[in-house]
């Protein structure tokens, strides 16, 4: 009998778009696992270490370089070089003293956000879903897979709300409600990268839903509101590219 499931394989010219390789140069890269984030809005390990980072030459070094453990992702380290990594998730690299966050940039591309160590200590996840569980528990599902478990007095989060987690920890140390005058940042759309305040959101049912985000040069961008993602009242929780 053939083995079944996905493909270990994938050619390079069918990669997506925003990962930092060489189209042309070889025929074959290394594919994702399914994991947190899927193919589409994430990057493998192996390409991060070996053509974002350039801490290796070859597909052998980087997997080398992670299977030691070098590679922490959302505070644990991360063994298998396949294991992907997206918007919001925190890259640790104790050996050389550095930390990166994933952020979205033009064009849909995604980008290493160097950030400190204070900074290292939580990630932002975008509530994806949220259902009531055995024992009157309610479960959130959030953008990077992960589920949290909550008491049932806990009513107060919705769906596109933000949480401020502490990694590895997961325990929640700040609530960010989606609604108007919040700061965000937009995840997708031709306006990728961007943030600013939501100053509007839209009546449309659904996914149909939009938002307008004004940004801090007095342009207005109107996308779709699953786009939008919180990132504080007041203030941004995280550090975005640009800021001094």
């Amino acid at each position: 009998m053939g083995r079944k499931g996905p493909s270990r394989h994938l050619k390079r010219e069918l990669s997506p778009s925003f990962w930092p390789i060489h189209r042309k140069e070889f025929a074959w890269t290394v594919r994702t696992k399914p994991g947190p984030h899927p193919l589409k809005s994430s990057i493998p390990l192996t390409v991060v270490v070996r053509d974002a980072l350039g801490y290796a030459e070859t597909n052998k070094e980087a997997k080398m370089l992670i299977k030691q453990g070098k590679i922490l992702v959302d505070g644990r380290a991360r063994t298998d070089e396949r294991h992907p990594v997206g918007i919001m998730d925190v890259i640790s690299l104790p050996d050389a003293n550095q930390v990166f966050r994933i952020l979205p940039t033009h064009g849909g591309r995604l980008r290493l956000h160097p950030i400190n160590n204070r900074e290292a200590d939580f990630k932002l996840c975008r509530i994806m879903g949220k259902n009531t569980v055995r024992g009157g528990m309610t479960q959130l599902i959030l953008h990077d897979s992960r589920s949290l478990r909550l008491r049932t007095e806990d009513r107060g989060y919705g769906v596109n709300d933000v949480l401020q987690i502490k990694i590895p920890e997961q325990e929640v140390q700040e609530h960010i409600r989606f609604e108007e005058g919040v700061l965000t940042l937009v995840t997708g759309g031709a306006s990728s990268g961007k943030n600013g305040v939501l100053v509007k959101l839209g009546t449309e049912p659904g996914n149909k839903r939009t938002a307008t985000v004004r940004t801090k040069d007095g342009e207005e961008i109107r996308t779709l509101a699953s786009y939008i993602f919180a990132l504080g009242s007041g203030r941004n929780l995280i550090s975005l590219p640009g800021d001094l």
